[in-house]
């Protein structure tokens, strides 16, 4: 992948103006996505994965990969030990490549921010990694990821930090003052691409949720 090829791609996710332009793309980019990603040293995927290995025990089930694209995440989780992990995302593209690894129980398309196809309080860990940033999705995201986690599970999330700074540093604030969640981990400002120290940054973040 060329730079031009990375901006042109990440440009066109990052100004969608619907979920449904969103999906497009990502199902004209799956094919070629893991390689693309793995040449521009995506870190996402590695440093969400490092912050639930240091929260959530690997007989922990089920686990939910909340935005999975190709199932880069799922494969790294069933690598490191965490055998039932179920895979939700927006582009059925994207999970047509993640459902040839294996590696998911189950695999579900929904959009984050409506409600999900899941009963409350049903998994023990949810991760999700590059979901919550510019073109995809907000803070409305929050509510469902806490409805179906079960109390003393972890969410795991990567925040673009300008939605970090707009809207989720408050939302987390009435949620812990609620007695809701718990912020147990976060990373502080990182570039997600090497080479894009120029852009607005993101963090990772864990909640307890109770």
């Amino acid at each position: 992948m060329t730079t031009d090829d990375k901006t042109a791609r990440l440009g066109a996710v990052y100004q969608a103006e619907s979920a449904e332009d969103v999906a497009r793309v990502y199902d004209e980019w799956a094919e070629n996505y893991d390689s693309d990603m793995s040449l521009a040293g995506y870190r996402h995927p590695a440093i969400s994965l490092a912050i639930l290995a240091r929260h959530v025990p690997k007989d922990a089930s089920p686990l939910l990969d909340a935005g999975a694209g190709t199932g880069l995440i799922g494969e790294w989780l069933a690598i490191t030990g965490y055998t039932h992990v179920e895979g939700l995302d927006l582009s059925q593209g994207m999970l047509a490549v993640a459902g040839r690894k294996g590696v998911y129980k189950a695999l579900h398309q929904a959009a984050l921010g409506t409600t999900l196809p899941f009963a409350d309080n049903h998994f023990a860990a949810i991760i999700s990694a590059g979901v919550f940033t510019s073109g995809h999705v907000g803070v409305e995201g929050l509510d469902d990821l806490l409805r179906i986690c079960r109390p003393g599970g972890v969410i795991v999330l990567t925040i673009k930090d300008v939605l970090w700074q707009e809207s989720f540093n408050r939302r987390f604030a009435e949620l812990e003052a609620a007695g809701t969640i718990r912020l147990i981990d976060d990373t502080g400002p990182y570039v997600s691409m090497p080479g894009e120290e120029g852009t607005t940054p993101s963090r990772c973040v864990a909640l307890k949720v109770s």
